[in-house]
């Protein structure tokens, strides 16, 4: 187990040193590039880590991943690398990207060409901060998948279940015996043109009188549903006389009569007098505006 892990460790720290080495040669090449596309010293200085150090984010970030994160990973790991190879390939190309008092020049003398290399080359910042933040909130948010260890006693817990489904009968339930076939009686042929006379005419008995069944009135049931709620029949209602506007006008006159102003109001009146809504709103009305000819 510790060779294993030994050899794992000097794995892991030889890629690091030939990414370190790889990262220190193009480093020249990514500089220089930056310093033609017009970044001063300190972005030129720092332009390498743009390019390189994404890639070396991808490269842990497919480590890490699983499923179509881990295919985004790896793509954004293999454009990268495409890109800085055409940066290397084009710093290899014009001689005067290695003057070291390089300030901005042309990358290509076809425009179309260098048109496109400036543009590859000022756009790989802005796709480092894009894709750079969107793998760390992959990784960030990865759950790996629970690893499923399998059960020792899993083969022989199904060896007692199998065990436990036979029967435990020392000798086999016998064989059903078949049913003997019942013989049915031969058929009678009758003959239904010619009737057969009674050997014997038998006495036809008395009826007997029954008493007669008295009708009584029953109630006829409704096949129609009762409804829950509905009008309340007449026989049901209270016998009290109806009042005449007169009477609650004169009911809410005394009821009303140390009220204020802003106490007169429908609902008050009608819990008051126990009329309904419309009457109540009407000697609303009614009394305010005696109460306004009384003011004026």
């Amino acid at each position: 187990m510790s060779l294993h892990r030994r050899g794992r460790a000097a794995l892991v720290l030889a890629l690091v040193a030939v990414v370190a080495m790889a990262f220190r040669v193009s480093w020249n090449a990514l500089r220089d590039i930056a310093n033609a596309v017009g970044a001063d010293d300190t972005a030129a200085m720092l332009y390498p880590f743009v390019v390189d150090g994404l890639m070396a984010l991808a490269l842990v970030a497919t480590l890490v991943l699983a499923g179509r994160d881990r295919t985004f990973a790896l793509r954004v790991l293999g454009t990268y690398t495409v890109a800085s190879l055409v940066l290397n390939y084009v710093h290899g190309l014009v001689p005067k990207l290695h003057d070291t008092q390089l300030d901005w020049t042309r990358l290509a003398d076809w425009d179309p060409a260098n048109w496109a290399l400036v543009l590859l080359a000022t756009s790989l910042p802005v796709g480092s901060i894009y894709f750079g933040s969107d793998l760390v909130a992959k990784v960030l948010h990865h759950r790996p998948a629970p690893i499923t260890v399998p059960d020792a006693n899993a083969e022989e817990s199904t060896e007692k279940l199998r065990n436990r489904s036979t029967a435990d009968l020392a000798v086999s339930t016998p064989a059903p015996t078949p049913a003997l076939p019942v013989r049915m009686p031969d058929p009678v042929t009758v003959d239904f043109l010619k009737s057969t006379p009674l050997a014997k005419h038998l006495p036809t008995p008395a009826p007997t009188p029954v008493a007669a069944i008295e009708r009584r009135p029953v109630a006829a049931e409704s096949t129609r549903p009762r409804r829950a709620t509905g009008r309340v029949p007449e026989v049901a209602r209270s016998a009290r006389p109806r009042r005449t506007a007169a009477q609650l006008l004169d009911e809410a006159r005394s009821a009303t009569a140390d009220w204020v102003d802003g106490q007169i109001t429908a609902e008050g009146i009608r819990r008051t007098v126990r009329t309904s809504p419309a009457n109540a709103r009407m000697l609303r009305d009614t009394l305010l505006a005696e109460r306004a000819a009384k003011a004026a």
